[in-house]
């Protein structure tokens, strides 16, 4: 069953056509990432979804619920994290969960339960009576995770989670992202513009740019995109080119280096080491380059995935909305 359904979704704001006919579906219980530059139109996408923003043509299903026309329903069924912070600072950490969780109506024994074992799982419950304002970067982002789940969302929108944290801190939060999919079975929707982090996280992927769909795949799939997988090898002695099965390819370069492109270098390793000793061949450097997301969005694109700045616009949409 797909928790989103998306077909040819359309945004425009006055002549500016912020998402062109974009088409996606994300299954229940997987991570779906929106890889792309920023400006490049996912959060405007999460903001429709998520009932923010009125599309301006196409239709969009999330967890069963149009967006246009049964909103209230998608609010009670998904949570969010915004890509700038949301929370009351000058509240604790646990004020700001009591507020959030009665928004949505939670009361009660089980309730007070529920935002214990939340700050639980996202290492806060130590800190709950402190102001959120001597929180850390990262702290606050955990805490919006937390904030997020208290209604028991079936889908999870996460919009740049990791956005200016530190390595340690991003390698932290997605840790919480994988075990809330195990343990939770919520469906996460995680948009970034880190390609590490689409390849360490996502099921899937779609990668847009400039408001389109350029590709979607899961990260294997996108990568052939780019082409094969390379292995660079050094010889002792006379260099010359292997011939086997796994080897789609082979030349000898200029530095005396043999190239070998494969389908898949894990595999292909080993093969090449017992090749070369039933050839009696010694190998002394080997290296080699697996395809990466960014490779994918150079073949598609001309360029790499730049950082601009998101348009300040749609932040501001975003953030009157919020406060509404």
């Amino acid at each position: 069953m797909n928790a989103i359904e998306v077909e040819n979704l359309v945004k425009r704001f006055g002549d500016f056509e912020a998402i062109r006919d974009v088409s996606f579906k994300v299954r229940g219980g997987e991570i779906f990432a929106f890889l792309g530059p920023n400006g490049a139109g996912k959060t405007t996408t999460v903001h429709i979804l998520t009932t923010l923003l009125k599309p301006t043509g196409g239709k969009a299903f999330v967890a069963g619920y149009d967006v246009r026309e049964e909103a209230k329903e998608i609010r009670k069924r998904t949570g969010i994290v915004f890509q700038d912070p949301s929370l009351d600072r000058d509240l604790t950490a646990y004020e700001n969960m009591l507020i959030h969780g009665g928004v949505y109506g939670l009361s009660g024994a089980d309730f007070k339960r529920k935002i214990e074992n939340l700050l639980k799982f996202v290492e806060l419950w130590e800190f709950k009576d402190k102001p959120v304002k001597y929180f850390s970067g990262g702290m606050q982002r955990r805490l919006e995770i937390a904030r997020s789940l208290l209604h028991e969302p079936e889908v999870l929108f996460l919009d740049e989670p990791t956005l200016g944290l530190d390595p340690q801190t991003r390698a932290h939060i997605w840790e919480y992202i994988e075990t809330m999919r195990e343990e939770k079975s919520v469906t996460i929707f995680l948009t970034t513009h880190y390609m590490d982090e689409a390849e360490k996280l996502a099921d899937r992927v779609a990668i847009i740019d400039r408001g389109e769909i350029i590709a979607e795949g899961s990260c294997e799939e996108l990568r052939r995109m780019a082409g094969n997988d390379v292995i660079y090898v050094r010889f002792d002695g006379e260099t010359s080119c292997f011939e086997a099965e796994f080897i789609r390819m082979c030349k000898i370069l200029s530095d005396g280096r043999v190239k070998l492109d494969v389908d898949n270098v894990a595999e292909a390793l080993p093969m090449l080491f017992e090749l070369a000793r039933e050839k009696g061949v010694r190998i002394s450097e080997v290296s080699y380059h697996t395809p990466t997301l960014n490779d994918v969005f150079l073949h598609l694109t001309g360029k790499e995935i730049r950082d601009e700045g998101e348009d300040n616009f749609l932040r501001v949409i975003a953030r009157a909305r919020l406060r509404r």
